[in-house]
């Protein structure tokens, strides 16, 4: 593919599987406008197709992304970004609609700023043994508002996650699945055909029920385990009652992998 300049997101549709590959590599897929756009439109887009269960970004190129192109998006920025109509916002802090189904991203080369906080909103992670992470906003005079404030600490624990936050210094992919930014280091040939499988395997299970894991689980975050355990015993039943469900329990006792509808 040849080196593009201009912000640009790849779309592939693999069976329930969603592809979306940032391409601006000869800028190292640092997020200019249109390419920030396209790629929560395409979120958006994923988000309302019943057809596909789970949606994986990755990057063409050498980079996943130098985080953000701040020469062409800042004054966007200042006077306020405003989420397009009928997009996602994966990070939770530009006031669009979030995600209910499956995010994961796939990683390597740089993963500067906005990368890492994508990561951080996403529901699993890879990156390449090559990957350099780097939350470099405190040494640009700014601070990381893509959620790396709300959510690095959660995973990493406090000092760790200041470690990084503070000094704006880089890190290596040892360093980050030590923190659990990541849940698996690959060779870079084995990246993207790990995380196709991966994303594969969570787009075969029934997609009622990983929609309420997902969920649940953001609902102990949003609003702590008390409200989310109240939460439960309905979903559970609404559940049970499903054509899923039903195919679930076939699929057990004929000793099968099930064949689910998401209805």
């Amino acid at each position: 593919m040849s080196p593009n300049a201009q912000g640009r997101v790849s779309r592939e549709t693999r069976g329930h599987v969603l592809l979306i590959g940032l391409d601006r590599t000869a800028k190292r897929n640092a997020f200019d406008l249109p390419m920030l756009e396209e790629l929560v439109l395409a979120l958006g887009d994923y988000e309302r197709d019943d057809n596909l269960r789970c949606a994986l970004v990755f990057a063409h190129g050498e980079h996943f992304t130098a985080g953000l192109d701040l020469a062409s998006i800042g004054d966007t920025f200042r006077q306020g970004w405003q989420v397009p109509s009928g997009a996602i916002d994966p990070w939770g802090t530009f006031g669009g609609p979030r995600l209910t189904k499956p995010l994961m991203v796939a990683v390597q080369g740089y993963c500067y700023t906005i990368g890492i906080e994508l990561m951080l909103a996403a529901d699993i992670n890879l990156c390449a043994s090559n990957t350099r992470f780097a939350q470099i906003e405190v040494q640009r005079g700014i601070f990381p508002f893509g959620g790396a404030t709300l959510r690095l600490h959660q995973i990493a624990g406090w000092g760790n996650a200041m470690r990084w936050l503070l000094t704006g210094d880089e890190f290596d992919a040892h360093e980050a699945y030590r923190l659990g930014l990541v849940q698996e280091v690959l060779a870079s040939e084995d990246l993207l055909p790990r995380a196709i499988h991966l994303a594969e395997r969570v787009a075969a299970q029934a997609p009622l029920g990983v929609r309420a894991v997902l969920a649940s689980a953001h609902q102990t975050l949003d609003e702590g385990e008390k409200a989310a355990a109240h939460s439960l015993p309905a979903t559970a039943q609404r559940l049970l009652d499903t054509e899923d469900a039903k195919e679930g329990l076939r699929a057990m006792l004929e000793r099968r992998d099930g064949h689910f509808k998401g209805k």
